[in-house]
Formats: structure tokens, sequence, C-alpha cells
């Protein structure tokens, strides 16, 4: 129990109040962003904030964070998938982001697994045009975490691993 008062004053109470004026943020830079990379970018770090806020909520609250982190990443992945290339960094970050929550947060492998693939699959078909090589590094580098994520989740859910 002291563990928990000690956890509760040090995690939970700071964000508790910082949570309302996140809020008002949230909503003052995703409706000022001009391009759309910069409203997925801004989405996809409100649902990181939510995500991180159901690792210590219990009950509505952890409720409530678990429907904020959906409304924000497929608000993100709305914007993503029809606005930018599947190689941008913003957009494999996001696919790569909502997969862990659905994997660790609601348990659903094989959501998890669809979103990791499909994004993994569409940016390995566009990465031969990638000219940039910074960039193309970035995107290897995500690619490289969603695959092994991918065989990590196969090896849990008893299937063949991901082999690409």
């Amino acid at each position: 129990m002291l563990l928990y008062g000690i956890y509760h004053a040090f995690i939970e109470l700071p964000h508790a109040g910082v949570l309302s004026s996140r809020t008002v943020q949230w909503l003052h830079l995703i409706t000022s962003a001009s391009k759309s990379e910069s409203k997925v970018f801004y989405l996809k770090m409100k649902g990181d904030y939510y995500r991180y806020m159901t690792e210590f909520k219990v009950g509505t609250e952890k409720t409530e964070a678990v429907e904020n982190t959906i409304m924000a990443y497929k608000a993100a992945e709305a914007i993503a998938v029809s606005e930018l290339a599947p190689t941008l960094p913003t957009r494999l970050g996001l696919a790569l982001n909502f997969s862990v929550f659905f994997y660790e947060i609601e348990g659903a492998s094989e959501k998890a697994c669809s979103i990791a693939r499909e994004a993994y699959e569409e940016a390995m078909a566009k990465l031969d045009s990638l000219g940039n090589k910074s960039y193309k590094e970035t995107c290897l580098f995500i690619l490289q975490l969603m695959r092994d994520n991918l065989n990590l989740w196969a090896s849990d859910m008893e299937i063949t691993s991901y082999s690409y």
C-alpha cells in the first residue's frame, strides 16, 4: 500500500491536473496545424499521451483514457492513410504505436498484427522509390521495429513468423 501511495503521489497526481490543460493544448495544436503531417503528428502524440494514462488509471478513468487513445489514433490514421505517403516516418510511427496499443492495452493481437502488417507492406512496396538516404534509414528503422513486433506477436499467437 505504501508503494501505491508513492506511485500515486509521483505519477498520478501530477498528471491529473495536467489532463484538462492538455486537452486545451491538443485542441489548439491540432486545429491550428496547417499541414496534414503536423495534424497526424499532434493526433499521434495525443493518442500516445492517453495510452500512457491507461497504464495507471483504473475504472472509468481508464475506460476514458482508452476511448481517447482510440479516437486520437483513428483520427490520425484517417488523415495519414488518405494524405501521407506510406513511407513517411510520421505515418509509420503512428501505425507502430497504434498497433502496440492494441497489443499491449487492448489485448487485441490480431488487430495489432493487421495494423502493423498493412503499414509494413505498404511502406516496403514504396521503399525503392525513396531517394533521400537519411529519410530511407529512418523509414527502415521504424520498419524494423514493426517487423520485430510482428515476429514477437506471431510467436505469442503461435503462428508462423512474418519473414519479410
